[in-house]
């Protein structure tokens, strides 16, 4: 049985207001985000390959990235589509191409950079046992739905309530048949948000894991500055023992 990665990194970070690279090419100390992302895969001692999804034309330059920081368990870079789902179905196509139906894939953000080790193995536990693995963490703020009018209708109970995250892990076979039939309905596979709404859809059932609230998706500038603050504590507690 073997785990792969797919890491979906295909965005061009429009809300980032970033003119010169792609959000996940941003560096912090020297080092692009999307190595960030992708050293604490290579450095799980479960995870067995990783297939990088990215904009075509910037494939040559992670290839680089790659080699200049040794990530040697990346297999494929493959180029994304014109959606999300369609980039996450080009990289777990691709990810058939190396591992069998019954191994498992673990599909992340490349702009999630703050995954841990603990997160990972939960999700590769959950889909040993149950078949799927939701990286989820407690909603903390008030949930509001709006009514017709714009006002406030429902008021959601948050501790009902938990945000999906990233990880999304799945048998490999399972998750590329759903996506191979979406492809084929009338709306396709761009109607749906992430990977748990897709299987949901098609009937599996969902089991979550609990991450780590500073897993966040660098979206904005603000993603940014929380994010160097984080690593910076990292290193800081590291430096002096804390």
């Amino acid at each position: 049985m073997s785990n792969a990665a797919v890491i979906f990194a295909g965005g061009t970070g429009q809300r980032m207001n970033t003119r010169t690279v792609p959000k996940q090419f941003l560096e912090l100390h020297g080092k692009p985000i999307i190595v960030y992302t992708l050293e604490a895969f290579e450095r799980h001692d479960e995870i067995d390959g990783i297939i990088v999804v990215m904009i075509e034309s910037w494939i040559e330059h992670t290839w680089d990235l790659v080699r200049r920081y040794g990530l040697h368990k990346v297999q494929k870079i493959v180029p994304g589509g014109s959606t999300g789902q369609e980039s996450i179905y080009n990289g777990i196509r691709a990810a058939a191409d190396v591992y069998g139906a019954d191994d498992i894939v673990l599909i992340h953000d490349g702009v999630r950079p703050l995954i841990d080790e603990e997160t990972i193995t939960a999700n590769i536990r959950s889909v040993e046992k149950y078949g799927t693995a939701i990286t989820v963490t407690p909603a903390i703020e008030t949930i509001t739905m709006k009514d017709e009018t714009g006002a406030v209708g429902t008021i959601i109970d948050r501790s009902m309530c938990e945000l999906a995250r990233a990880p999304q892990s799945f048998r490999l076979g399972q998750i590329l048949d759903v996506h191979e039939r979406a492809r084929k309905e009338a709306d396709g596979a761009g109607d749906f948000i992430d990977s748990a709404s897709m299987m949901k859809h098609y009937g599996y059932k969902l089991y979550t894991v609990q991450g780590k609230p500073e897993n966040i998706k660098i979206t904005t500038p603000s993603d940014y500055y929380i994010f160097r603050a984080m690593v910076d504590a990292r290193e800081n507690s590291q430096i002096f023992g804390l």
